[in-house]
């Protein structure tokens, strides 16, 4: 194949039309990434150029060039007048009719704004483009390759802080991923190209120079690729960064966190299904200077930056020491130690789940089989995430071990904090059948337990003793959890996998509704702190917590959850009393002023307020039922006695609501929520008269709820 990415799209014969016969003097980079990408994309050659259409126009505009071409704010300004000259050409040559251009040239316009904002977008950053920015920035001219080569060879010079840094939220790995993602577009568009010049080629000839790259091998393609890239960035750019200075453009491969990163998000997932819901703040994210020393002092990242012996060879290699890593440790800037410590424990993750032993294997010299001591190898990743998801409290390693032990788990436990001890031996020791009561809430454990839970909590001991050696976790006894540095890394982890993982500072400028909706899903006692840290940086007045309980009120379904957060919170008493009135929240307020002791005045509280907090209450006693029957029909018996939470909690409900049972039912139909609550009434009542209101009732709340009147379920 002859190297040359002349490709044949007539720009040269365009560029001369356009001046001549418009007296438009067109930016050639552009100009050739508009007429390539369009080619590429399947654009009909045969008016000697690529004849643009609306739908070409738009992908080219809106997902090719903001990838693929940097552009001066000049450069950007004028691709609209690039495609209108483009058009009129077109039409020149009669492949367009009146109608069909002007309907070109609406889309044009229509499709510049979007262009304009993602050619700005930082998320669409590549390795290419940034270098391309920076030579720019710096007066370098993008079409010399010496001039690029002297300014890399310099830059590489550079002490890392005096470097330029990414923009704010854009970190190394965004850039690999998005010059991955580049590069397969455009060479999977040349695959493309290849493939029909060589079997049903335009009557303007084959748009690709040479021979088909089917015949001429992978290399040609990926060269041809990177030359097209160069074109639109600067020339001798790619070649450079892959290879001498490749320590400048590390691709994924490079980062060993980028697949830690992709597993975060997925423990994320299949928590909450949706990565914008933020996760807690840690509560001691390093200060940026204090990031080195807290790296230096940890174990493993010292061994691996002092030379690594065999047994530690394979992991340095992964982690890049000796090497860029080297570079970093000794005067890296703090986001690129922070890489670093994700980078090695995300390595020893991998490692962990590597040295797993065969099922079956025996441990030698201690308690428990093989698959016993390694159930958490493939696992690490998962017990990082529950530390960060937890707010970064302490969790109890034989506590966690008793879940996975099949043991019955209190949910009250879910996000409990453990106590610290100030010291505890090195090696690990499950608690005492005494301690173990206290900590699981279950009395009367005993050293058959103990004994029962042993190899669980020393397979999880063991998993977390390799991952503290990296300086991100902590074990002091039974207690583990995430040190600062691994706060630090988790959350640049999850950054990475685009996870919301805002910090203390980002949490407390929300505003009232994001805030609310944030902590329904975490801790209550994190979501409680937040809570009162919210309103203090407002003044702790009681126009701040007013926000706060007008926020819960325009809330879904979560006010129970969320008035409880505000209660431990201790949301003052005014607020409270003017929230009495609330249609959604007034009952809420009205039961916590009570358990403050105070007699509150019930006529205040609008009847669909009550009936919000019934049925709440009423889905509680329906859940205890359940759980029972449930219980029952696992062991193939009836349940003895026939649970009767609901029907009672709801006979004394009746017993006061003013117009007794038929008012009560008819007032819980006005929520979507209390379908459940009904179906059971209709299906155990014992009054037949209780249980058809509530049939009737159920099915009318379907119909509305399939009819889109109803309340949020």
């Amino acid at each position: 194949m002859t190297r040359t990415t002349a490709l044949n799209t007539g720009r040269d014969d365009f560029l001369s039309w356009a001046e001549t016969e418009q007296g438009a003097t067109l930016p050639p980079r552009p100009t050739d990434a508009v007429l390539t990408l369009l080619a590429l994309r399947g654009a009909d050659r045969r008016a000697g150029v690529p004849e643009p259409t609306p739908q070409l126009v738009r992908r080219v505009l809106h997902e090719d060039l903001p990838l693929l071409l940097h552009a001066t704010p000049d450069e950007l300004a004028a691709l609209p007048g690039v495609l209108t000259a483009l058009a009129d050409r077109v039409r020149a040559v009669n492949r367009l009719n009146a109608k069909r251009h002007a309907r070109l040239l609406d889309a044009v316009r229509e499709a510049m704004p979007e262009c304009e904002r993602a050619m700005r977008d930082t998320w669409n950053l590549t390795w290419p483009r940034w270098y391309a920015s920076l030579l720019t920035e710096d007066g370098v001219d993008t079409g010399d390759p010496e001039a690029v080569r002297h300014w890399l060879a310099a830059y590489a010079r550079t002490p890392h802080a005096d470097r330029r840094p990414l923009p704010p939220g854009v970190t190394r790995a965004d850039l690999a991923a998005r010059t991955f993602a580049a590069r397969a577009l455009i060479t999977e568009a040349l695959l493309a190209a290849s493939t029909h010049d060589a079997e049903a080629a335009s009557p303007a000839g084959p748009l690709l120079p040479g021979r088909p790259l089917e015949t001429t091998g992978p290399d040609e393609l990926e060269r041809l690729a990177a030359e097209l890239t160069d074109r639109w960035t600067a020339t001798g750019l790619s070649e450079a960064l892959a290879g001498p200075y490749a320590e400048l453009a590390p691709g994924p491969e490079s980062l060993p966190h980028v697949a830690l990163a992709d597993r975060l998000l997925s423990e994320h997932l299949d928590y909450y299904g949706d990565s914008s819901i933020p996760l807690p703040p840690p509560p001691s994210l390093p200060a940026p200077d204090e990031i080195r020393d807290l790296l230096h002092a940890a174990p493993l990242p010292a061994e691996l930056a002092a030379g690594a012996g065999d047994d530690l060879r394979e992991l340095a290699e992964r982690c890049g020491f000796p090497g860029p890593a080297t570079t970093i440790w000794a005067e890296g800037t703090p986001q690129e130690l922070t890489e670093l410590a994700a980078d090695i424990l995300a390595a020893t993750v991998e490692r962990v789940a590597a040295d797993a032993a065969p099922a079956g294997e025996g441990q030698d010299g201690g308690a428990g089989s093989g698959a016993d001591r390694d159930e958490y190898a493939l696992d690490a990743a998962h017990v990082l995430y529950t530390l960060y998801e937890r707010g970064g409290t302490p969790e109890s390693v034989a506590r966690k071990a008793s879940d996975v032990a099949g043991w019955p788990f209190p949910p009250e436990l879910e996000d409990a904090p453990v106590l610290v001890p100030d010291t505890a031996p090195p090696a690990y020791e499950t608690p005492s059948p005494e301690e173990l009561s206290s900590l699981l809430l279950r009395p009367g454990l005993t050293e058959a337990d103990r004994e029962e839970l042993d190899s669980h909590a020393r397979a999880l001991a063991t998993v977390v003793d390799r991952l503290t050696r990296t300086g991100c976790v902590f074990r002091t006894g039974d207690a583990y959890g995430l040190t600062p540095l691994g706060e630090a890394a988790l959350r640049h982890m999850l950054t990475v996998a685009h996870v919301a993982a805002p910090d203390r500072d980002t949490a407390l400028a929300w505003d009232a509704h994001d805030v609310i909706d944030a902590v329904e899903h975490w801790p209550p006692a994190i979501a409680a702190a937040t809570l009162t840290s919210w309103t203090a940086e407002r003044g702790s007045t009681d126009a701040a917590w007013g926000e706060l309980l007008s926020a819960v009120s325009a809330a879904s379904r979560s006010t129970a959850t969320l008035f409880a957060h505000l209660a431990l919170a201790e949301v003052p008493t005014a607020p409270v009393r003017a929230a009495l009135t609330d249609p959604v929240i007034g009952g809420y307020a009205h039961r916590l002023l009570l358990e403050r002791g105070e007699e509150p005045p019930l006529d205040a509280v609008p009847p669909n307020a009550r009936a919000l907090l019934l049925i709440d209450d009423l889905r509680r006693h329906w859940q205890a039922d359940m759980r029972v029957l449930i219980d029952a029909a696992t062991e193939d018996r009836d349940p003895d006695p026939a649970p009767t939470a609901l029907l009672d909690a709801f006979d004394a409900a009746a017993g006061t609501w003013p117009g007794g049972p038929a008012a009560l039912i008819d007032a819980l139909a006005a929520d979507a929520y209390a379908v459940v609550i009904l179906d059971d009434l209709h299906a155990r009542h014992p009054d037949s008269r209780v249980a058809r209101r509530a049939g009737r009732a159920a099915k009318a709340v379907r119909r509305t709820s399939v009819s889109g009147g109803s309340p949020s379920a």
